[in-house]
């Protein structure tokens, strides 16, 4: 986790695309709402996996965003009845039931389908926050950052070293 932690900070502060950071980011959240006893879950963090993104950033996203989502299920538990419920899709569903592995997705459970949707739904505006967030990091905060007093005695400390060496084992096209 220490190790992904460190990849992220040096792709926030490298010359790191901020697409490939939001995206990530993004990708993350959509995996981080869903519950991870589905093959959905599965197909797309292999997909996520293999995509050209910032690996460090779609893991930690994940995870923080899977602490905070038994506090969401409720509402997407409420999301995924109403889409379930949708009389015009009702034949659709059947139909779905009857193909082969189908039904291993889940896609019939109010969590799944209402996670899944709601992670589709704020995709979007998560890319371009990321990318906001990343781009403006850059351009105005990481200076000041670095230049700190605080940081300066946060750099001069053991732990520090460790973690440098441990940093400078992580290999840079590794993302």
């Amino acid at each position: 986790m220490l190790k992904k932690l460190i990849k992220l900070v040096k792709a926030l502060n490298s010359n790191a695309n901020p697409n490939q950071i939001a995206f990530a980011a993004a990708c993350g959240f959509l995996l981080g709402f869903m519950p991870k006893n589905n093959a959905l879950w599965y197909v797309l963090f292999l997909l996520f996996c293999f995509i050209r993104i910032n690996k460090a950033a779609f893991f930690l996203i994940t995870v923080l965003c899977s602490l905070i989502t038994p506090f969401l299920d409720p509402a997407f538990h409420t999301i995924g009845i109403k889409v379930l419920e949708f009389g015009p899709l009702i034949p659709t569903y059947r139909i779905l039931m009857t193909v082969p592995f189908m039904p291993l997705t889940k896609f019939n459970n109010t969590i799944v389908m209402g996670s899944f949707l709601t992670g589709i739904a704020v995709y979007l505006p998560l890319f371009f926050l990321f990318r906001v967030l990343v781009v403006t990091y850059r351009k105005h905060l990481r200076d000041k950052i670095i230049q700190s007093k605080l940081m300066k005695a946060f750099y001069k400390s053991s732990l520090i070293k460790k973690i440098a060496d441990i940093s400078a084992e992580v290999a840079p096209w590794e993302n």
